[in-house]
């Protein structure tokens, strides 16, 4: 076998690997089932309920006027109510907003349908800031023992609390991850919610193997005891993201057998894709911010890392051909095995979100990933980003 030969299986071996970690989580994936009732909540059981909601929506919001009517018309619509009304309370952490947030809340309070309280941060003592600490304010006056998060400029479905209530009587379980999808029209839309479609499949999917990688933080819920159990946010509350994907690694190291993941459609929480490049950039920006405090070793850096070969070895590929054409085959086979990969797996992820056209912008995202990526990755050597009006980090305002 020629040097181009072997240069050529060199460079195939990581996309290889990806296509064997993907095809165990295709496999992963079609083992998620509906929920395991064999250990029914206490009214299943024909027990009274403790008194006071069973769940607590948190839902952290900062300038967040024009999106916050629709979400708190869809809890106002959630079909998971019990003889007294609602089983679950929703308290809105204003996060120093400097729009009508407060009294959009304010009006709705007014209202009836659901206990809906507003928590403004600037009231505060030492007036703290951020997603983190919106959370952690609001989880301080929370009444139940079940948290559920999203985001001010999401919609849920009106099954949203419904699909959780099963995973809350378990005793077993600490932490449920949900999906996202996004929505907009156009291609840049298509290839945002493709490119998180991949990574709500591979959350659920790790999730399933017993090995969990991510989540995402708009939807999601968890114990406030397990909380408290593993520190909250403490050893990371420095970073302005991860509020999600430490947390469930915080609880998967405390309780490997107590994460799950909503394999329902009910439980599918939408938001809309960024309207724009600079604004996807900004957004990724802060996604990645996290990424190199991932615990050494730990199943998430290894996970990212084979990304990363099998993605440089695609490109890498194709510049051996200008000196050894003989290495054509590889070529082939490389690009064969990592998009034969991604489409085995991405088609039942698709189909669960109804998105299965997005399938044919598989090679289009395969082609542009490499160059977003590393440019996400210069714009993050900053060391900072513009993201709700405010400065994070020290780099230059965008």
């Amino acid at each position: 076998m020629s040097g181009g030969h072997w240069l050529g299986l060199l460079l195939c071996l990581p996309p290889a690997l990806y296509a064997l970690k993907f095809w165990r989580y295709r496999r992963a994936w079609l083992r998620l089932g509906q929920p395991d009732t064999t250990n029914p909540s206490a009214d299943e059981k024909g027990q009274p309920l403790p008194a006071g909601p069973q769940a607590s929506v948190i839902i952290a919001a900062r300038n967040e006027a024009h999106a916050l009517p629709d979400l708190l018309a869809d809890l106002r619509r959630q079909t998971w109510q019990g003889e007294g009304g609602p089983r679950f309370e929703v308290i809105v952490a204003d996060d120093h907003s400097t729009d009508g947030t407060a009294e959009v809340v304010r009006q709705a309070a007014a209202g009836r349908g659901f206990p809906l309280r507003l928590l403004s941060l600037a009231e505060l003592p030492g007036r703290p800031t951020g997603k983190k600490a919106a959370v952690e304010a609001a989880l301080a006056v929370a009444r139940a023992p079940w948290v559920v998060c999203t985001d001010a400029d999401c919609r849920v479905p009106e099954g949203w609390l419904q699909a959780y209530a099963p995973y809350f009587g378990q005793d077993a379980v600490q932490f449920v991850s949900g999906p996202v999808l996004l929505t907009g029209a156009g291609l840049l839309a298509g290839l945002q919610g493709l490119e998180l479609t991949a990574l709500v499949g591979t959350g659920a999917a790790s999730i399933a193997a017993g090995a969990p990688t991510m989540c995402n933080g708009a939807n999601l819920a968890y114990r406030r005891a397990a909380f408290a159990e593993v520190g909250g946010f403490r050893g990371n509350d420095h970073l302005p993201s991860g509020d999600d994907e430490f947390l469930l690694h915080k609880l998967a190291a405390r309780h490997p057998q107590g994460i799950r993941f909503v394999p329902h459609p009910a439980a599918t929480v939408r938001t809309a894709a960024q309207p724009s490049l600079g604004t996807l950039l900004q957004q990724r920006v802060r996604w990645a911010s996290k990424w190199r405090h991932y615990q050494p070793g730990g199943a998430s850096r290894g996970l990212a890392l084979l990304v990363l070969g099998a993605n440089v070895s695609l490109y890498l590929l194709p510049l051996l051909l200008l000196w050894q054409p003989v290495a054509w085959p590889w070529v082939v086979a490389g690009w064969a095995l990592k998009l034969g990969a991604d489409g085995l797996f991405l088609t039942p992820v698709l189909g669960f979100l109804g998105r299965r056209r997005w399938l044919w912008l598989v090679p289009l995202l395969q082609l542009l990933y490499p160059p977003y990526a590393l440019a996400v990755g210069l714009l993050g050597l900053r060391g900072g980003y513009q993201w709700k009006g405010r400065q994070v980090g020290n780099g230059p305002a965008a």
